[in-house]
C-alpha cells in the first residue's frame, strides 16, 4: 500500500505536529506534503528529503517571513496550493488538518483518512477574537479589513470541501462537536497520545510536593492566555516557571514580575524533569485537546486547568487536577489560593495518563485504515 501524509504547516512544534510525526513514523516511506516547511525548526522530526511543497508565486524571502509565524499574509493562496497536490499514485492519504489539509483533492482513487485537530478556529469559533486583536496598532484597520474579507472567502471554501475526506477522525469530543456544527459530518474520536518518554521518570514520590513552583509548558501565543497566569502569580507572589517560545514572548516578559522565570525551548528530557519537580502545571488555554495535562500527569504532577475545551476530557477534577472557571486573573487567583497539592496522589495521575499511550493510538488508527481500505 502506497501512502502519502499531509500536514498543512510544518513551521513549529506543537500537538498537531506531534500527531503528524506519529503518522510519519508509522509509514516511514511516505512522502510528507505541506504548505510551508521550516527545516531549522522541524528538520529532525520531518527530514527535508521527505517533504513536498507547492510552487508559490511569492519569493523565497517572503516564504521565510511566512515560516516565522506570519503566514496570514498568504492565507488566500493556501486553498489553491493544497488542491495542487496530486495523489493519483497513492492508495491512501492520511491528512492531519487544522485548517486546510482536509481540502486535498483525491478524485476518488486513493482513500482519504483525515485526522482533524479542529476546523480552522480563526474561521469559525474564534473569528471575532482574531479580528479584534488584528485591529490594534496604526495598520490595525487595514489588517482587520483584509482578514475579514479573507476569512469570509475561506469559510465558504472550508464548508464546500468538508465532504472530500472518506473518513474524519476527531481528536476530542469537543472537536467532534465542531465538525458536526460547521461541516455537518459525523466523525469518530481518537484522542492524541503522549510519548512513552513522559513515563520513564519515576523520581517523584507518591505524595507530591517537591519544589513549590507552578509551571507552564506552552507555545507562547496570545490565545494560550498565559498572561492571566503571569498576572495572577505576580499578584500572589507565587513562583511560576514558563517553558516554551513563540511570538508573544516579548509581551509576556514585559508583564512578568520577579517571581516569573522564562526558560525558553527545552528538550523533552529536560521538560520531563521540570514537570516532575513542579507543584502543579497551569493550563490556561481553550485547546482542542491539549497534551500538556497528560504529560504532566504521566510525570506524577497535577494540573490546574481552565474548564473549557479538551481539558474537560483529560483532567479528572479532584483526582488528577482541578479547574478554574473563567479565563481571568481573578478566577485563577481564587483557585491558586485554595490549591493544596497534598490532596493529589502521584500514582493516580500516572495511571490516568497510561490510558493515552502511543501504542493504543497507533492500534486505533490502523483499525480505521483497515476499515477504509477494505471498502475500496
Amino acid at each position: 500500500m502506497k501512502v502519502a501524509i499531509v500536514h498543512e504547516l510544518l513551521t513549529r512544534r506543537g500537538g498537531a505536529e506531534h500527531v503528524a510525526k506519529i503518522f510519519a513514523d508509522m509509514f516511514p516511506e511516505a512522502p510528507i506534503y505541506t504548505l510551508l516547511y521550516n527545516e531549522e525548526k522541524l528538520g529532525d522530526w520531518f527530514p527535508k528529503e521527505r517533504i513536498k511543497t507547492p510552487n508559490y508565486p511569492f519569493t523565497h524571502s517572503s516564504r521565510l517571513i511566512a515560516q516565522s509565524f506570519n503566514h496570514h499574509l498568504y492565507l488566500s493562496q493556501f486553498p489553491t496550493a493544497i488542491e495542487s497536490f496530486n495523489f493519483d499514485d497513492f492508495d491512501l492519504v492520511i491528512s492531519s488538518s487544522s485548517a486546510f489539509a482536509h481540502g486535498i483533492i483525491t478524485n476518488g482513487k486513493p482513500k482519504h483518512l483525515c485526522y482533524v485537530h479542529s476546523p480552522a478556529r480563526y474561521l469559525w469559533d474564534s473569528t471575532h477574537d482574531v479580528l479584534n486583536r488584528a485591529s490594534k496598532g496604526i495598520l490595525g484597520p487595514l489588517k482587520r479589513l483584509y482578514l475579514h474579507k479573507t476569512f469570509h472567502k475561506l469559510r465558504i471554501w472550508d464548508a464546500e470541501v468538508a465532504p472530500r475526506p472518506d473518513v474524519l477522525i476527531a481528536n476530542s469530543k469537543e472537536v467532534q462537536r465542531r465538525i458536526e456544527l460547521y461541516w455537518r459530518r459525523d466523525s469518530k474520536v481518537i484522542t492524541p497520545p503522549i510519548d512513552d518518554i513522559w513515563f520513564s521518570n519515576n523520581l517523584k514520590p507518591v505524595t507530591c510536593n517537591l519544589q513549590p513552583h507552578f509551571l507552564i509548558v506552552s507555545t507562547l501565543t496570545q490565545y494560550k492566555n498565559i498572561d492571566i497566569a503571569i498576572l495572577a502569580c505576580n499578584e500572589l507572589k507565587l513562583p511560576l516557571t514558563i517553558v516554551g517560545e513563540g511570538p508573544d514572548e516579548k509581551r509576556l516578559k514585559k508583564l512578568a514580575g520577579p517571581t516569573i522565570k522564562f526558560m525558553g525551548y527545552k528538550s523533552n528530557e529536560e521538560v520531563r524533569d521540570i514537570y516532575t519537580n513542579a507543584k502543579a502545571v497551569l493550563f490556561t488555554s481553550n485547546d482542542d485537546f491539549g497534551l500538556v495535562p497528560l504529560e504532566a500527569n504521566a510525570c506524577g504532577t497535577p494540573v490546574i486547568a481552565l474548564k473549557v475545551g479538551g481539558a474537560k476530557e483529560t483532567v479528572i477534577d479532584g483526582e488528577t487536577g482541578i479547574f478554574f472557571e473563567a479565563p481571568t486573573k481573578e478566577s485563577l487567583m481564587n483557585t491558586l489560593k485554595n490549591f493544596d497539592d497534598k490532596k493529589f496522589n502521584c500514582e493516580v495521575c500516572k495511571n490516568h495518563a497510561e490510558k493515552f499511550r502511543r501504542s493504543k493510538f497507533e492500534e486505533e488508527i490502523k483499525n480505521q485504515i483497515n476499515k477504509i481500505t477494505a471498502s475500496s
